[in-house]
């Protein structure tokens, strides 16, 4: 199944011991409809107040009901903030995260003049003008196989740091300045420390001919800050 969901309420998709998250509220949801809690497993985790237009998850089901009649379903109990949007039947062996080819993130800057309410909860506002381009030349460093733990935050379990970008880009509309990266994983803010990689850049902080080495150097210290979540999507992921 695959759904999007405003991530602004939620404590990110795993489940949590003391505050909210979309996993639970799906489950409680499918539970609804089916009579009974399905274990639900995803193609990944999100943080806290991140949000998702394209997020997949896998449950074993064995009724009669079809997969379109089930998004029907599932939208009319699940919160305004969470939609099903597609549901299809895999093979038994498929598995939500371990069958991902690639994902695909944005991470999105209002850059108006003055902030926008309509804007606060999904994109980080810059009030100075943004050089799109030159964030987009620098943006290319991302492009291939490498050690990212430098682009990784603090406190990640995760042993192996290697990720493959498969295309980083940035591009104007209107007020909106989009980074887009495709990635086959990506590390605990590894898209949000890009994007204020990329920030610093546009600040003429960091030359984007130093990216390069920003990144071969494996040195959290010489990226940029960690973008705020809201400007964050999972954009879609690839099976």
């Amino acid at each position: 199944m695959t759904i999007r969901y405003d991530g602004t309420n939620y404590h990110g998709w795993q489940v949590q011991k003391n505050a909210l998250a979309v996993q639970p509220v799906v489950q409680d949801s499918l539970c609804k409809i089916l009579k009974y809690r399905p274990d639900v497993t995803g193609c990944s985790r999100t943080d806290s107040g991140v949000h998702a237009q394209g997020y997949c998850f896998h449950f074993d089901y064995t009724g009669r009901m079809d997969a379109q009649s089930l998004v029907k379903a599932m939208n009319t109990v699940l919160p305004d903030d969470i939609a099903a949007i597609d549901c299809r039947q895999v093979p038994d062996d498929f598995h939500a995260r371990y069958a991902v080819k690639s994902k695909v993130y944005r991470y999105r800057f209002y850059n108006g003049k003055t902030r926008d309410p309509f804007y606060r909860q999904y994109a980080q506002f810059i009030p100075y003008r943004l050089d799109e381009q030159r964030m987009q030349q620098a943006a290319q460093a991302f492009v291939g196989t490498y050690d990212f733990v430098g682009f990784c935050a603090s406190g990640s379990a995760v042993e192996d740091t290697v990720r493959t970008v498969m295309a980083a880009d940035v591009w104007r509309q209107g007020e909106i300045v989009t980074f887009q990266v495709e990635a086959d994983g990506f590390l605990y803010n590894m898209v949000r420390i890009m994007a204020g990689t990329l920030l610093y850049v546009s600040q003429g902080k960091i030359d984007p001919a130093d990216m390069k080495s920003i990144l071969l150097s494996k040195d959290r210290k010489k990226a940029g800050p960690t973008a705020p979540a809201c400007g964050l999507c999972l954009y879609k992921v690839n099976y």
